[in-house]
């Protein structure tokens, strides 16, 4: 029987088109309104720090899975993403190939993307005074 090839054998890293076109238009809109309305500083360390705890979360369930030992669940991935992680989250699923695959984690995962990016256009771009 044919072996398949691990996830870590063909290309050391790989830039999803979905992951990439989030982070710059992102970045983009970020700086849009940090240059137009300024970002209280309040927000970018939620980002800063969720991401760099949402990316260390993946590396850690990385190794698990490789060794077979205790996974982190997946609600607790997408929870960081969702509170701000979801940077950190694609830098890290591309970087360890890890979550890239699984249908439902990764129609979950761009569910929490979209919101968190709904609720930062909402208090950052002053949607919530229209109405």
């Amino acid at each position: 029987m044919p072996r398949r090839p691990s996830s870590d054998s063909a290309v050391p890293f790989r830039v999803d088109a979905a992951g990439a076109c989030a982070l710059a238009g992102f970045g983009l809109a970020y700086a849009l309104v940090l240059l137009v309305r300024g970002v209280p500083g309040w927000v970018d360390a939620p980002y800063l720090g969720a991401s760099a705890l949402c990316a260390a979360v993946y590396g850690i369930d990385k190794f698990a899975a490789r060794r077979g030992g205790d996974r982190v669940p997946e609600l607790v991935l997408l929870s960081l993403g969702a509170v701000g992680g979801w940077p950190g989250a694609i830098v890290a699923q591309q970087v360890l190939r890890h979550k890239t695959v699984k249908r439902s984690f990764r129609v979950l995962f761009w569910l929490t993307v979209m919101a968190n990016v709904a609720v930062f256009a909402w208090a950052s771009l002053g949607l919530r005074d229209a109405g």
